[in-house]
């Protein structure tokens, strides 16, 4: 029996040059001369994490897919940042892959040299930090005062370009990371409390408050990137009601969550079953989900097991 070939990669191309006033004209035609079926064109800062276009790109590419650049600085400036991407495309079973750079995720040797990359950026961290702290303790010696002189004189220009600075990168830190927890937002608000949905992020290993999260929301809507429903009061619920909206919610953020996967969730959110128990088993949640398909809270396609 003939085996079937092996299906060909497909080499999805990503240019990007600084400012409007610059053309990717000349990544085009490298990237399109080296088997890119597509490529995403950018304008943006390198420095800046907050890139719509490739943000898009790494959330379709496919496994077996191979994202390819130019040079690494059209990718990222930081090596943390550049890390990062490559481990969100290993997680999706994709590749990374630079045309001038020895850096190709898909043989042993483009690994090797990744993995050098990265031992250079972390030594490279702890020298920085190393020089910092000297610099630091050799101007304290000499009686120098530290810190931004317009801060401490609190000039109001000073203070209103540092709250610019720090609310761009809140922003740019939320756009980065809006794929872990905003899908879960998405699928409990505004029938879960802030509260409830944090607690369904935190099982899974992130660290929200309910304020916390709704701020982050509300920083999103105002920037056109969420829908404003999402902030709307959490109707009142009797604990009852709670207890199913929550199973509900927890079921509609992962369908691949087994009866027993729910209950292990309930139990580490020190959640009670309507007895007044801490330990859950299939069948008491199975009971919940019923209820919540009845309200038409679930999907009834689907039974979970």
């Amino acid at each position: 029996m003939a085996l079937s070939p092996t299906p060909k990669r497909r080499l999805i191309g990503y240019a990007r040059v600084s400012t409007e006033d610059q053309i990717t004209d000349a990544q085009l035609m490298e990237l399109k001369a080296a088997g890119c079926v597509v490529v995403h064109q950018e304008h943006g800062s390198g420095a800046s994490r907050a890139r719509p276009v490739l943000a898009r790109l790494l959330k379709e590419i496919q496994a077996g897919d191979v994202l390819v650049v130019v040079r690494l600085d059209r990718l990222a400036r930081s090596v943390s940042h550049l890390l990062e991407v490559i481990e969100g495309l290993e997680k999706k079973g994709a590749h990374f892959k630079s045309l001038r750079d020895p850096i190709d995720t898909s043989t042993p040797q483009g690994m090797f040299s990744l993995q050098v990359l990265g031992a250079v950026a972390q030594l490279e961290r702890s020298l920085i930090s190393e020089r910092t702290k000297a610099g630091l303790k050799a101007a304290k010696a000499r009686g120098r005062i530290l810190g931004n002189p317009g801060m401490r004189e609190r000039r109001p220009e000073t203070i209103r370009k540092l709250r610019a600075t720090r609310e761009k990168t809140y922003l740019d830190e939320l756009i980065v990371t809006a794929d872990q927890w905003m899908p879960t937002v998405r699928r409990m608000r505004p029938v879960h409390s802030w509260e409830e949905v944090a607690r369904v992020l935190n099982s899974r290993g992130q660290d929200w408050t309910g304020g916390r999260l709704r701020r982050a929301v509300g920083r999103m809507v105002t920037q056109r990137m969420a829908d404003a429903s999402l902030l709307e009061r959490t109707p009142p619920r009797s604990a009852e009601d709670r207890l199913v909206t929550l199973i509900a919610g927890i079921a509609m953020t992962d369908p691949d969550l087994s009866l027993r996967d729910i209950a292990a969730q309930l139990e580490q959110l020190r959640e009670r079953t309507p007895r007044g128990g801490l330990q859950w088993s299939a069948s008491s949640v199975k009971q919940q989900l019923d209820k919540a398909r009845r309200m038409g809270l679930v999907a009834t396609s689907e039974p979970y097991v």
